[in-house]
C-alpha cells in the first residue's frame, strides 16, 4: 500500500529542481547488471501507454549508471505495458486476482491496535480498480520474467529515482545474497525499494548488506526477481488484496531478501490518481486522519446537450455528473426550451440531459462553438433529433445502454479530459428523479460563502444563492405518517437493531467507543469524556443501523448534548458514493437545527468524494434542544427530503434545492463528537465534561 505523504508545491518544486541536477551527473558503475551468470540481466519498466513522460524520465535516471561491462544501464531496459485502471476490461474479473481480502492480512503486514479494536480480523474489505491494476500489471512482469532467457530481473515501476550511494548498496547486497543463496545461484526475490511499515517490520538474519523479511514491507516499485521465483508467484494465485501486502505471503518460499536501505526510491512529485481500499478503514480507526480518495478531475470547458434512448435507468447522466457536471434531467411533457431560455439554463447547468428544444434553440446550439453534444444511438428516433444537423466534430454517439468502458471514451475525447477509473455507471432508476430540478424558484448562481458556516466546497453538485443561504423559518406543516414500521428501539438496552460503534472520522477529535454507551430507562446516553489513551483526546459514543435502507422516514427522541465543541448528530451516511442526509445540533447553538445534505454521484461502490461540507443550514427550534427529548425525523423520497420537529416539517428540499437528492441505501447513524475545527461549534470547554446526549425510541419507516 503506497501511501506517501503529502507535500506542497514547494517540496515538489525543490525535489524536481535538485533531481534535474542529480540527473546531470554520473550515478557509478553497478556491477550486479549486465550480461553473464550472476548478474542481472534486464530491467523490466512498468508504465502506463498514457504516461510516456514518465519512461522517458525513467530512462534518462538509468542512463546516470553502467553496467559491469561500461554499458548503460539503460540498454537492459524494456517497457511493459501497465494494466490501465481506467479500461474495464484491463480489471474485469479474472483468476488471477481475488479482489476481496480479509482485513487480518493488513493487520499481518502492520498491525494496529486501533484497527484491531475496530474491526474484525474477517472484515472483507473489496480492492479498488486501481489496485486492481497494479496487481494484474506485475503479474504480467512475472509471467514475462518466467518465460524470458534471463536468470534475475530488476522490475521497477515508473516513477522510480536511485538515492546517493544506490550503485554500492545494490553491489554490496548482491553479493551477500549470492552467498547466502549458495549453490542457488541467487536469491529468487530481492527488494531494491521498499517502505518499512510504519517502523513494524519484522526482520531475521540481518547484516549491513541486507536482512531477511518476516512481514512488514510495503512497495513493489524496485525488485529483483529470479526466473524461479516468478514461477512460483504465478503458482501461488491468485493474488488476494493488494500485490504489495500479498507478497509479505510470499516471503517464506522466496526466501526473500531487502537491502538494509532502500537504494531504490519513489519520486515525491508526481501526481497520482491511486486509491487505497484500506484508507477507509484506517479512517474510521483513526489510524489516519485523511480522506480516502484523490478529487477526481472535471470537465468544466462545455456545455453539453444529450439525448438518451430511453430505458429503466439513467447511465448517462450519472456519467456526466460523475465527470463534475451539473447536470439537468428533463421529462416529457415540458414546454419547448426556446433560445432565450435555454441561455439561461446554461448559466446554472453544464449539461441538458432530454432537454425539448425548440428548433430555433437547437440551431443556436449548434452555432455556439463551445457547446457539444452526446446522443445514445435509439435517442434520434424517440426525440426527433437529426444527427446531420449537429457538428460532427463536436458529436458523439455511444450505444443506448450498458457500461462499456468505450462510452466513457467517447464523452471524454469529447470534453477534452481524461476517462476516470470508475465503472461507466447503469444510473439510477428514472423515478428516483435523481437530476430534476424541482425547485420553486429560479435558477440561481452558486454562492461564494454560505451565512455563518464554512464556505461549501467548490462542488459541482451544488447550486446556492448568490447572497448566501439564508436561516429560514421553520414552515410548521403538519406531516402525515405513511407506510410501515421496519424497526424501532427504545434503546433503553443495546439491541442488534442499533449496535455501537468502535470507529472515528476524519476531523473528529474523539475516538468512538463502547464504553461511551450508556444505557437506562431514558434512553441511551452517549457520553463524550477525555481519554486516558489513544490517538485522539477524547472518547465518546456512536450507534448505527445493522445495516441500509432506502428512502424512508428516520425517527427519534433526542436530547442534544449542550456546551461550545460539541455536535450531537442524527444522520443517514454512505460512501463510495458518498452521500449524506444530517440533523445535527451544535451545543454553542442548541435553540437550531442544522440540516445538511451531501450528494456524490455513482452506482454503488464508485468513489466520488468532491463534497466534504454539503450544504448547510440552520432552521430556529424555539426551543432549547438540549433541555429536553424531542421528536425529531428525516423524511427522505424520490426527490425530495424534509425534516420534522415533533409532527411537524420545518425543513423541505427538493432536486437542486440546492444539491442533487441521494439516490442509494444508507446506514441511520447517531452520534456526539468533538469537531476539530472551533468554526462548527466553537471551543471545546473539558471543564464542562463528561458530556452527554441521549436518543430513545428510534424507529425506521418505509
Amino acid at each position: 500500500m503506497n501511501l506517501p505523504g503529502a507535500s506542497g508545491r514547494f517540496r515538489k518544486i525543490l525535489f524536481r529542481t535538485l533531481r534535474a541536477a542529480t540527473g546531470l551527473l554520473p550515478g557509478g558503475r553497478i556491477s550486479s547488471f549486465g550480461a553473464g551468470d550472476g548478474r542481472i540481466g534486464l530491467v523490466l519498466v512498468v508504465n502506463l501507454d498514457r504516461q510516456p513522460n514518465r519512461m522517458r524520465r525513467t530512462l534518462r535516471e538509468l542512463c546516470r549508471f553502467r553496467t559491469h561491462d561500461g554499458s548503460s544501464l539503460a540498454t537492459l531496459a524494456r517497457r511493459l505495458a501497465a494494466v490501465d485502471a481506467r479500461d474495464g476490461r484491463g480489471v474485469a474479473a479474472t483468476a488471477d486476482v481475488d479482489r476481496t481480502y480479509p482485513l487480518g492480512h493488513q493487520l499481518h503486514v502492520q498491525p494496529s491496535e486501533l484497527l484491531r479494536e475496530c474491526f474484525g480480523e474477517d472484515e472483507p474489505v473489496r480492492m479498488t480498480r486501481q489496485e486492481v491494476a497494479v496487481a494484474r500489471s506485475h503479474i504480467e512482469a512475472w509471467k514475462a520474467v518466467a518465460s524470458g532467457p534471463h536468470d534475475h530481473v530488476l522490475v521497477t515501476e515508473d516513477d522510480i529515482w536511485f538515492r546517493p550511494g544506490a550503485a554500492a548498496a545494490i553491489d554490496r547486497g548482491w553479493r551477500a545474497a549470492r552467498d547466502r543463496c549458495g549453490r542457488e545461484g541467487g536469491p529468487h526475490l530481492l527488494y531494491l525499494s521498499y517502505s518499512d511499515a510504519d517502523g513494524t517490520a519484522a526482520r531475521a538474519d540481518v547484516c549491513d548488506a541486507l536482512f531477511r523479511p518476516l512481514r512488514g514491507l510495503w512497495f513493489l516499485s524496485g525488485y529483483v526477481l529470479s526466473r524461479e521465483g516468478a514461477g512460483r508467484l504465478l503458482r501461488a494465485m491468485p493474488v488476494v488484496g493488494p500485490v504489495d501486502m500479498w507478497m509479505n505471503f510470499r516471503f517464506e518460499e522466496l526466501g526473500a531478501l531487502a537491502l538494509a536501505t532502500p537504494a531504490i526510491l519513489q519520486r515525491s512529485d508526481g501526481a497520482s490518481d491511486n486509491s487505497h481500499s484500506i484508507l477507509p478503514y484506517l479512517a474510521r480507526a483513526g489510524v489516519v486522519d485523511a480522506h480516502s480518495l484523490p478529487v477526481p478531475g472535471r470537465a468544466r470547458s462545455h456545455p453539453v446537450l444529450a439525448w438518451t434512448g430511453g430505458g429503466e435507468t439513467e447511465g448517462l447522466p450519472m456519467a456526466l455528473s460523475m465527470l463534475g457536471l451539473r447536470v439537468r434531467v428533463f421529462d416529457n411533457g415540458e414546454q419547448a426550451i426556446q433560445p432565450h431560455d435555454l441561455t439561461v439554463l446554461l448559466e446554472t447547468f453544464d449539461a441538458l440531459v432530454d432537454a425539448p428544444l425548440a428548433d430555433q434553440a437547437l440551431s443556436v446550439a449548434t452555432r455556439r462553438p463551445d457547446t457539444v453534444f452526446v446522443a445514445e444511438e435509439r435517442a434520434p428516433a424517440r426525440h426527433g433529433i437529426d444527427l446531420s444537423r449537429l457538428p460532427s466534430s463536436r458529436t458523439a454517439v455511444l450505444p443506448s445502454c450498458g457500461t462499456d468502458p468505450g462510452r466513457w471514451g467517447a464523452i471524454c475525447n469529447l470534453l477534452g479530459i481524461g476517462v476516470p477509473a470508475q465503472d461507466f455507471p447503469m444510473g439510477a432508476a428514472r423515478e428516483m428523479r435523481v437530476f430534476r430540478d424541482d425547485r420553486k424558484v429560479p435558477a440561481r448562481s452558486v454562492a461564494p460563502s454560505m451565512q455563518g458556516l464554512n464556505p461549501p466546497d467548490e462542488s459541482p453538485w451544488a447550486i446556492l444563492p448568490a447572497d448566501g443561504w439564508p436561516s429560514p423559518a421553520p414552515s410548521n406543516r403538519p406531516a402525515h405518517c405513511a407506510g410501515r414500521r421496519l424497526v424501532h428501539a427504545a434503546m433503553t438496552v443495546a439491541t442488534q437493531s442499533f449496535p455501537g460503534l468502535v470507529e472515528t472520522f476524519p476531523g473528529n477529535r474523539a475516538g468512538f467507543a463502547r464504553d461511551g454507551l450508556v444505557h437506562g430507562e431514558d434512553g441511551v446516553r452517549l457520553v463524550l469524556r477525555t481519554a486516558a489513551a489513544g490517538s485522539r483526546p477524547y472518547r465518546s459514543g456512536a450507534f448505527a443501523s445493522d445495516r441500509p435502507y432506502g428512502y424512508g422516514r428516520f425517527e427519534a427522541e433526542i436530547r442534544a448534548a449542550r456546551g461550545p465543541g460539541l455536535v450531537t448528530g442524527f444522520f443517514l451516511h454512505r460512501g463510495t458514493p458518498r452521500q449524506e442526509i444530517d440533523v445535527e445540533f451544535t451545543g454553542d447553538d442548541p435553540g437550531r437545527l442544522l440540516a445538511n445534505v451531501y450528494f456524490n454521484p455513482g452506482d454503488d461502490g464508485a468513489a466520488m468524494d468532491y463534497g466534504y461540507r454539503g450544504s448547510p443550514c440552520r432552521i430556529d427550534l424555539g426551543f432549547d434542544a438540549s433541555a429536553d427529548f424531542h421528536r425529531y425525523a428525516i423524511e427522505w423520497r424520490p426527490g425530495r427530503i424534509a425534516w420534522w420537529v415533533d409532527g411537524r416539517v420545518v425543513h423541505e428540499r427538493s432536486g437542486w434545492d440546492p444539491t442533487p437528492i441521494p439516490h442509494l441505501p444508507m446506514r441511520l447513524h447517531a452520534n456526539l463528537w468533538a469537531p476539530r475545527s472551533a468554526h462548527l461549534a466553537g471551543h471545546l470547554d473539558e471543564s464542562l465534561l463528561p458530556a452527554e446526549a441521549a436518543f430513545r425510541n428510534v424507529s425506521i419507516w418505509t
